[in-house]
Formats: C-alpha cells, sequence, structure tokens
C-alpha cells in the first residue's frame, strides 16, 4: 500500500458545462492513466460513462478514477455541476480531502457553483481554482477571476497567470518560481520551460505583490517578516503558499484549457505540491455508537479502521455497488462492522474504482477511495468501522426534493416490476422520495428537478428493463361545509322475505379549520337501538371520504344523529350505515360546501437584482408574501403559495433568475379555493367520473 504522504484524493467541482469531466480525462491522460484523450463531446469519456450522460454530454453521477504522477497516487471523484445532481457533489465536498473548482473562462462564475462552495467555505476544504477553456473565444481571465470573486466565498489567490488568450492561448507564468511555460503542440498536457514574456514583467510583478501580501497574512510569523522587508524570500513564500493552501485559508487560481490538455502536467504537480496528504487533514470525529462520547479517527494505517459510505450504485448484473472513503486504519480482509446499522458486513473482494470498471486490490487505507459490491445492509451515508473500536459520523443529509410527478407504466401488469426497480433507484439516489398520495392514491416520485427524474426513469428502463411515465400530481383538494341543516336518511328496502329498514335524523354543521370529524349521539328513549347508532357513524365517514361536490374527502365537519325509527325484524346494522350514509350526502349540498385547497410554505432564495421580478411571478400565482430575508449575496423570500400552481415552479424560477435561484417547500395548510376556481375543479372532476 501507497505511503500516506504520497497520496491525495480530490473531487473536481464547477458549473455544468466549465469542462471537469475534460480537466479530470486530461489529468488522467497526462499521467498515462488511459491511452488516449476521452473527450466528452464525441462520447469516448472514461468518466462519463452512462448512457444518460454520454446522450446529454453531462455528467449525472459522481465517476471515480485513480492516477500516478511522480510517486503520488492521486484518487479523483468527478462531480455532477447540474443542480439536479447535487446532492452528489455535496456528499464528495463532505468526504474528500481537497478539490479542484472548474470556472469557465468565457462565461465565468454560475449559479451551480455557489451552493458547493459553501460546503467547501464551512469545511474549510483545500481547493484550487482552476480557470478553464482559455483557449475559446472571448476567453477572458480578470473577468473570470472578477466573476468567483464577487460570487463565491473563497479567497482566490493567483499563482499562475495566462500567456494570451482564446486562439493565442499558448502559456502560463509561474508567479511563485517566476518561470514561463509554453505548451507543447501535441495533446500530452506537457509544457516547455522558456523565459517570461518581457511585456508581462510588469503585471507578474503586480500579481506577485499580491501573492505574497496575501500568504503573508496567513501566518503571524510571514506578516512579521512581510512588514519589515515588504516581501518574502521564494523558501517562505513557497512553505507559506503551502500550508494556507493546505488549510484552505486560501485558494490558489490556476489556468488552462482542457479540452486541448493544455498545461495539465503543471496542475498535476501543483495537486501534488500544495493539495494535502490524508495525514496533513484534521481527525474526523464521530461518536461512540448508542451515546454522545466525542470520537475521532486520525488519518493514520495504524488507527483503527474507519470510513463512511457516500455513494451507492445499482447494477442488475452486478448487484449492489457500495463506495466509500476511508478515514483511518487499514482494511485487509473480507469483514467491517457497520455502527449505523449494528450490523457486520461480510464482502467479497476490494476494489478500486477505474470508470466503469474496477481494480482488484488487496488493502486499502487513509485517503483511499475504495467499493465492494452486494452488500445487505449498507446504504449511502452508513459509517464502517471495527468491531471492536465503533464509531459513528454524522450523517450525509441530501438536498430535499424540489418536484413531484404521478408515476405509472405503461404495460399491464408491470406494476410490481416497476415499484421494485425505483426502490433500488432510491439505494442509488437518496435524493428521491417515494410516497402515496393520501388524498388522491397516487404513485408519487420526488426528486430535484424535471431533469433529474426524467434521468432515473431512463436509468430505470435501460438497467431493468421497465418504463416509467410521469404525469403532473392531482391536487389533494379538500371539501368542507359552511353551513348547517338537518336531514332525514331514511332507508326502506322489500325483496320478499326480510326487509331493510332505517330511518336516521342528522344535524351536520361545520367545525372550525382542521377540526376533523366529530360524530354526537344524541338519541334518546331508544328511538334507534343502542347497537345500530356506530353503524350510522360509519356510513357519515365512509360517505365523507368520498366526497360529495368533487370526490374529494370531506373533513371539519360535526355530525349529530338526534332522531329516528327502526323495524323490529326489517334493521340491522348495514340498513343504518345506509341510511346514515343518504342523510349525509342528501345534507352536505343544503350545508354550502367548498372546496379546500393546499397552501405550501416557500423559500425562495436569489440574488437581489430578480427580487421584483419573483414577487411579480408569485403574486401572478396567487401567492402571498410572508416576510423577506437576506444572507451572504441572496435575498430570501418567504410566501406562501397554493400547490396548484407550484406543481412545475422549479423550471419557472430557473427561467426567471436566469438559473440563480433555488427554493424550498413544505405543506403549511388549507383554505377556501376561489368560488370560480372551484367551478373548473368541480366540472373537471365530473368529466373525469363520467
Amino acid at each position: 500500500m501507497q505511503d500516506t504522504n504520497l497520496i491525495r484524493n480530490l473531487a473536481l467541482f464547477g458549473d455544468g458545462k466549465s469542462g471537469k469531466t475534460s480537466l479530470a480525462e486530461g489529468m488522467l491522460f497526462a499521467a498515462g492513466k488511459t491511452s488516449r484523450l476521452g473527450k466528452v463531446d464525441d462520447g469516448t469519456s472514461v468518466l462519463d460513462f452512462e448512457p444518460e450522460e454520454v446522450s446529454r454530454k453531462a455528467t449525472i453521477n459522481s465517476s471515480f478514477h485513480q492516477y500516478t504522477w511522480k510517486k503520488h497516487d492521486v484518487y479523483l471523484i468527478d462531480t455532477p455541476g447540474d443542480d439536479n445532481f447535487a446532492s452528489d457533489a455535496i456528499f464528495a465536498a463532505n468526504i474528500a480531502d481537497s478539490a479542484i473548482l472548474t470556472v469557465d473562462a468565457v462565461g465565468g462564475v454560475r449559479y451551480q457553483s455557489e451552493r458547493i462552495c459553501d460546503v467547501i467555505s464551512k469545511r474549510e476544504l483545500p481547493t484550487i481554482i482552476y480557470i478553464n477553456k482559455m483557449d475559446r473565444e472571448r476567453a477572458n481571465f480578470e473577468t473570470a477571476l472578477t466573476s468567483l470573486k464577487n460570487a463565491l466565498p473563497l479567497n482566490p489567490v493567483v499563482i499562475q497567470l495566462p500567456i494570451g488568450a482564446e486562439a493565442n492561448f499558448k502559456g502560463m507564468v509561474d508567479i511563485v518560481h517566476q518561470k514561463a511555460y509554453m505548451f507543447d503542440d501535441s495533446d500530452t498536457g506537457k509544457a516547455n520551460e522558456t523565459d517570461i514574456p518581457s511585456d508581462m514583467s510588469d503585471e507578474v510583478e503586480i500579481y506577485r505583490e499580491q501573492l505574497m501580501e496575501l500568504v503573508a497574512e496567513t501566518d503571524d510569523d510571514l506578516t512579521e517578516k512581510y512588514l519589515e522587508d515588504l516581501e518574502l524570500s521564494e523558501t517562505d513564500l513557497k512553505k507559506g503558499l503551502k500550508d494556507a493552501a493546505r488549510s484552505g485559508k486560501i485558494h490558489p487560481v490556476c489556468v488552462g484549457a482542457a479540452s486541448g490538455n493544455l498545461g495539465t502536467t503543471l496542475l498535476l504537480d501543483t495537486v501534488n505540491a500544495l493539495l494535502p496528504s490524508p495525514g496533513d487533514r484534521p481527525s474526523r470525529v464521530g461518536t461512540v455508537p448508542g451515546s454522545d462520547d466525542i470520537q475521532e479517527r486520525k488519518p493514520d494505517p495504524a488507527e483503527p479502521f474507519s470510513a463512511q459510505v457516500f455513494k451507492t450504485m445499482a447494477d442488475p448484473y452486478a448487484g449492489r455497488l457500495t463506495i466509500f472513503k476511508i478515514f483511518s486504519g487499514t482494511l485487509d480482509n473480507d469483514t467491517f462492522y457497520n455502527s449505523t446499522k449494528e450490523t457486520s458486513e461480510k464482502f467479497g473482494q476490494l476494489l478500486i474504482m477505474e470508470g466503469k470498471s474496477q481494480k482488484p486490490v488487496d488493502q486499502v487505507g487513509p485517503g483511499m477511495i475504495a467499493a465492494v459490491a452486494k452488500l445487505k445492509e449498507t446504504v449511502t451515508g452508513d459509517t464502517l468501522c471495527a468491531e471492536n473500536a465503533p464509531i459513528v459520523f454524522e450523517e450525509l443529509t441530501p438536498i430535499e426534493p424540489i418536484m413531484s410527478y404521478a408515476v405509472t407504466t405503461s404495460k399491464r401488469g408491470d406494476e410490481e416490476k416497476l415499484f421494485s426497480s425505483i426502490s433500488r433507484m432510491l439505494e442509488e439516489d437518496p435524493t428521491l422520495r417515494l410516497d402515496r398520495g393520501a388524498q388522491t392514491g397516487e404513485i408519487l416520485l420526488s426528486g430535484a428537478g424535471q431533469i433529474h427524474l426524467q434521468v432515473t426513469g431512463e436509468k430505470i428502463k435501460r438497467k431493468f428493463g421497465v418504463s416509467m411515465d410521469l404525469h403532473i400530481p392531482k391536487v389533494p383538494y379538500l371539501e368542507t361545509i359552511k353551513g348547517k341543516t338537518r336531514v332525514q336518511g331514511k332507508h326502506k328496502k322489500q325483496t320478499g322475505g326480510r326487509g331493510q329498514y332505517a330511518d336516521s335524523w342528522v344535524e351536520i354543521e361545520p367545525l372550525p379549520r382542521g377540526g376533523g370529524f366529530e360524530f354526537v349521539d344524541k338519541i334518546v328513549g331508544g328511538a334507534i337501538p343502542r347497537q345500530y347508532i356506530p353503524a350510522v357513524e360509519k356510513g357519515i365517514i365512509e360517505a365523507m371520504s368520498r366526497g360529495i361536490i368533487a370526490g374529494y374527502p370531506l373533513v371539519d365537519v360535526k355530525a349529530s344523529l338526534v332522531d329516528g325509527s327502526f323495524h323490529n325484524v326489517d334493521s340491522s346494522e348495514m340498513a343504518f350505515k345506509i341510511s346514515g350514509s343518504l342523510a349525509f350526502k342528501k345534507g352536505v349540498p343544503d350545508c354550502k360546501p367548498v372546496l379546500l385547497e393546499p397552501i405550501m410554505d416557500m423559500t425562495i432564495r436569489m440574488p437581489k437584482e430578480c427580487v421584483g421580478d419573483v414577487i411579480g411571478d408569485l403574486n401572478g400565482r396567487r401567492g402571498k408574501v410572508m416576510g423577506m430575508d437576506s444572507e451572504v449575496k441572496k435575498e430570501i423570500i418567504l410566501a406562501q403559495v397554493p400547490q396548484a400552481e407550484i406543481l412545475e415552479y422549479a423550471p419557472d424560477l430557473i427561467s426567471i433568475t436566469g438559473g440563480r435561484g433555488s427554493f424550498s417547500v413544505k405543506f403549511s395548510h388549507y383554505q377556501e379555493l376561489p368560488g370560480q376556481l372551484a367551478e373548473k375543479v368541480i366540472e373537471a372532476a365530473k368529466q373525469e367520473n363520467s
């Protein structure tokens, strides 16, 4: 097993289309791990290998690979940039030792990076910022640098400057070592050392002074030296830069063009030099199972084994593939303890992920990413450890679903197969939620957006051979009443032999909102025998469940049984159940029945300049703004909006905010649906049931 000091573990983050995967492909090729430069656009990427990724030319699932460069073993996690699949990126940020953040030199920072950079900042995750696509038309290093300074909670420090831009991007200047490099004409990623262009000397000097000042601010001793001499020696600068980068206090900025593999070997050197080994990272903290006692695990091969599962992949042939990051100790046997589930798990072979392939290994240690197949109990977020030294790490929390669809299958008889397939996908993707609508009876699949759910359906079709159709879900309306009445429900039937007879007088009146249902027995003098009274209540409850005006459940009603009559021979529980139902159905139309609609609490985050447009849109959806707040570089609107108006809100918010808005939603309460809209719902219900 490799010396822990020579291991690097990093996740690649960035906006969709910023070139994360192309950069990872270039790193693998430049290091000699792959025999050709994989391209996302032509479908030859070794990391974006699933059909859904190839067709969309975008990363959907985190993928994994490993390379060796100058005796360092580097484990890569290529994460999705699309918000629909953000949980994978967030999980990777929570377990990785370091990161590379790609920024588009043409478009600058886009909204997807903001969420992941909050995690990077919170964890003080050592991160290299890579300004990519310097060879593209309209590429501008300064503009990209300004956008990331303004948009992200990071501390960027330029250590490389581009030589040229667009079609003239031909090299870069290493500010730390004061050297220039011109790119090789091939796609190997190599560069040749040369003199710094004379027309860049002043610019390089300015950036070098900024670099010294920013590095000095991270250490008291360096600050003192800098204040005395107004500069740092090259030795102090290198050491200060390395220490500050590895502690996450500053974020070195590099440049390149991943699609052409321009200068990638220089980035490989920077990863080795500035990003930390597992031993440079703080201990992982957890608790003793079943208690609040704090435990820690140092990133040391001699420590007790501990790891955390951060990705599960469902495969119809290989079964479930469980991927985990080792925090401490060494795993070299075929068993570990799942402290989350409090069970031991036995596995067949330790694997290192290499794109869609796996390489068997005998042992793994701190910083390494490994996988095993066909575990029975273990799922994403679980802690793995030595049974004689148990520990539980904090669970990984997926993003909350924001969009739901009703799911069906077009082929009769495939329903059970569909839902078993969805269950398999829930193991792979913890962002998904599967529920049954209490009022509508629909099976609802919830996710991070429309694309997320569509991709889930494509995976199910490919992996399990069953189609999943998505439909806009029905709104779970309710019915209630606003008036009172007294009504008779008389059931009399004679069919030869014993007949059926029951007579019930019922008073119906509304309860306050949320009152549910109340049944009151006011029978005196034996007008109805005691054994039949519960049957009247059952009949009313049954009628309420089916609704009266549109077939939706009826709520917030008080029904009092006040009088009636019976027959010694022909009366029965069934007759009185029918009688109660008849009375209720007859009386409700006289009680001013209305429809209730669900109202949702919404929390919407957006840039300040989008607030007016978002509020205007909410007003058009019959929404009510309840308050406003703000956080770093974001404005927050708190609103209540009818559920019927936001069934497809996610793509609309993306359009309104240019993709820079996000929202969460939860149920608040029911309120009366306005009359004109209620008429449309009632008419639609009648047509559906006709």
